[in-house]
């Protein structure tokens, strides 16, 4: 897990925290995105929205295709399932 290209801002509610805390902290909250990130994550929390036909995917492997693509369709939607 390379967490060089990401940046993160801590807020952190006790003031007294050793760095060793401190970057235990970090390293948790970095492998949590890194886990909640992935595509299959992303594709199972969402549904696909086509308007174009009135359909509602919830199929992950429409979702990943869909996002694979890059191209983007009118009217087609990604819907969180939250």
């Amino acid at each position: 897990m390379n967490n060089s290209n990401r940046d993160l801002l801590v807020m952190l509610k006790q003031e007294l925290m050793t760095p060793q805390s401190v970057a235990f902290e970090v390293n948790w909250l970095h492998e949590l995105l890194f886990k909640t990130e992935r595509l299959d994550q992303f594709a199972t929390a969402h549904e696909l929205i086509d308007l174009n036909k009135y359909k509602i995917h919830n199929s992950s492997f429409e979702i990943k295709k869909l996002i694979r693509a890059r191209k983007e369709h009118p009217f087609v939607f990604l819907s969180n399932l939250n």
